[in-house]
């Protein structure tokens, strides 16, 4: 993992800087005041003046002493505080969409599996192509104006309403699943529609093996042959998929938390590219990296969980 992470570290800090302007433009050019010298005097407090590697190897120094810098923001904060106040919505958002895609899509790829070309079967695969085929940003914006406009059911922006201080508890946990219904729901719906479709094909190919017959004929009952033997045998790409969803949903967080003005890790990450951040960028990206790794981290171990074999090999 750590030379992975240098590697995305590297790569993230040359494309950062490839972008066209530097952050000293935006706080410069809309104020005629500043002079060329000043200017310049910036650009050497952060660093700017110097080579390309050399402001990569000074960011780098502070990073391995686990300290990302100071914002280029206005404010002037730690990066790490920005950070660490915007994570926990990020990561609940996100752990909230990996339960549902577990919890949706391996029953859907079963039952698809153990009854193939029934109406089911063919209802899910619709439901798939629906999923990969609609653009989440184009949902989101469709759903909002179905249940935020014209229903009123659910609020469009934000994770808590203006009066949330005035709720009791209870109404503080409704007003908050209220307003994560929709960021929560749309960012599962990709992986969700593609690991049903997994789960599918991996229990084709074990439900047709000798031992799921064996088993059959032996007596067993339905369930004890679907998910005691033939699902152990197909978790494998099962896990991987898992294990290969957890970035694509990271990155999704930047296009839902903006569109639903969610104050999370995706929507600052939007804010700091736009700004030209460079410190906070990064500290995001490093983040959302190890996030990533921590994740095929736990997919490589789940290997040896659902298959012994790998253990013995």
């Amino acid at each position: 993992m750590a030379p992975v992470m240098i590697g995305i570290t590297i790569i993230t800090f040359a494309v950062i800087h490839l972008a066209p302007g530097e952050p000293v433009d935006r706080m410069t050019d809309l104020n005629p005041k500043i002079s060329a010298q000043a200017k310049q005097k910036m650009r050497e407090m952060y660093h700017l003046d110097e080579p390309l590697p050399v402001q990569y190897f000074l960011w780098f120094k502070r990073f391995a002493a686990l300290d990302f810098g100071t914002s280029f923001s206005a404010d002037n904060r730690p990066v790490l505080d920005k950070i660490m106040e915007r994570l926990p919505i990020t990561v609940f958002i996100n752990v909230a969409s990996l339960f549902i895609i577990f919890a949706l899509s391996i029953p859907l790829g079963v039952l698809s599996a153990v009854r193939p070309h029934s109406f089911f079967d063919k209802a899910t695969t619709l439901f798939v192509f629906l999923g990969f085929s609609t653009p989440g940003f184009w949902l989101s914006l469709l759903l909002m104006i179905l249940f935020g406009v014209q229903l009123g059911w659910l609020p469009i922006s934000g994770i808590r309403s203006i009066d949330f201080e005035e709720f009791t508890a209870w109404g503080k946990f409704v007003d908050y699943a209220r307003h994560l219904v929709l960021p929560v729901l749309l960012s599962s719906l990709t992986s969700l529609a593609f690991l049903s479709r997994v789960t599918r094909q991996s229990m084709l190919e074990v439900v047709r093996q000798d031992y799921v017959t064996t088993a059959r004929a032996k007596g067993c009952t339905e369930t004890t042959v679907v998910f005691r033997h033939a699902l152990r045998n197909a978790l494998l790409p099962i896990v991987t998929i898992i294990g290969l969803s957890v970035p694509s949903l990271i990155g999704g967080s930047v296009i839902f938390e903006t569109i639903f003005s969610i104050p999370g890790m995706g929507q600052l990450f939007y804010e700091s590219v736009m700004s030209r951040d460079y410190p906070l960028v990064m500290g995001i990206l490093v983040i959302g990296s190890a996030l990533t790794l921590i994740g095929n981290l736990l997919a490589d171990v789940s290997y040896a969980v659902a298959d012994p074999r790998i253990r013995y090999e």
